[in-house]
Formats: C-alpha cells, structure tokens, sequence
C-alpha cells in the first residue's frame, strides 16, 4: 500500500483553497498540547477508531484526512489503520509536525512536553548506559540489561514497533486534557 503524501505547504495550500480537509493529529496529548498545527484534531494513535473518526470527520475522496505526528511515522501507522478498515483517503504530512512548524505554518503552542521518540532514546540509553556500569562495577550479570536493551532496539528498527515508546504513551506525564477531537487554543 503506498500512503500519499503531502509537505506541509501543500496541505496548509489546499486548506487556504477550501479544500475541506480535516486535519488529524495522532501523537499522544502531551505532546498535542506542547504544539499542533493550527485547526489539528486529536485523535491519539493507541486509541484510534478509523470507522468513527472517518464519520464524525465526514472523511471520503472528496474531503481526505491529513494525518500528523512529530515526524511522520505514527501518521503513517494511522494511514494503515485508515486504509485497513476501508477508509484509503489520508494523506501523510512530510516531516509531520516538525516540519509543519520549520516551514513556518501556523501552529498552537501550548505547555512543554518531551516527544515520545525523545522519551525512549533517553531511557533506552539510560537503562544502556546502567547495564554496562552496573556491569563493570557491581556484577557482569547487568551486561545483559543492555543486551536485552539493544535487541529491543534492533526489534523496533525491523518491525517499526516499539514496546517502550507505547509504554511510556500511557505514561501520566504524557496524559493531558485534551481528549479525542479536541483542539485546544
């Protein structure tokens, strides 16, 4: 399946026009209301419903949704999900929301909030980084923390699914306000 894409000028271009064209953000809320483009829907990827997303948001050929995260690839999993249940009309903005924002478009800002991909590069290599000095100073056995760390890692780079990254989604300090399909201002 080839997932349309569109760079962020595009979209914001076809919106301008009138194009009716929903646009769907499918990061977690904390990260939703740290910044999002500016008329961006929430719609959480753990929790997304393709079927009644598509209705509420009238999605078809003639209105297609343009779906964003922080750097395309949950909006590219979301595509999958639209496209799976028979919904093959999302576009994928390039770059997602920080090339939305690189390109000077407009975008809600809200509190701060560390991206997931963030998140699970500094655990990642925090739990590495234990694992070998527990491992010189204390006991080999902790050498396996970071072996068991690194395969995790070649797992998600081979199957783009990261267990860590969906843990720390339902993580309190990434749970906000926002529910689905609200836009906050």
């Amino acid at each position: 399946m080839e997932i349309p894409i569109l760079h962020p000028r595009q979209a914001q271009e076809r919106r301008e026009r009138g194009e009716p064209l929903p646009f769907i953000d499918v990061r977690t809320p904390a990260e939703y209301e740290a910044i999002h483009a500016t008329g961006a829907k929430l719609y959480p990827l753990e929790s997304l419903n393709p079927k009644a997303v598509a209705a509420e948001l009238g999605i078809s050929v003639q209105a297609p949704a343009v779906l964003l995260c922080a750097g395309g690839a949950r909006a590219r999993q979301a595509a999958e999900k639209f496209h799976a249940e028979g919904i093959p009309h999302c576009f994928v903005v390039e770059g997602g929301t920080k090339a939305w924002e690189m390109a000077g478009l407009p975008v809600v800002r809200g509190r701060g909030a560390i991206a997931i991909e963030r998140q699970v590069r500094l655990g990642t290599g925090t739990m590495i980084l234990l694992g070998v000095l527990l491992g010189a100073w204390v006991d080999p056995l902790w050498f396996f923390l970071s072996g068991f760390v690194g395969a995790g890692l070649i797992f998600a780079g081979i199957t783009d699914w990261c267990g860590l990254a969906k843990l720390l989604a339902k993580m309190p300090w990434n749970q906000s306000r926002p529910v689905a399909g609200q836009d906050i201002k």
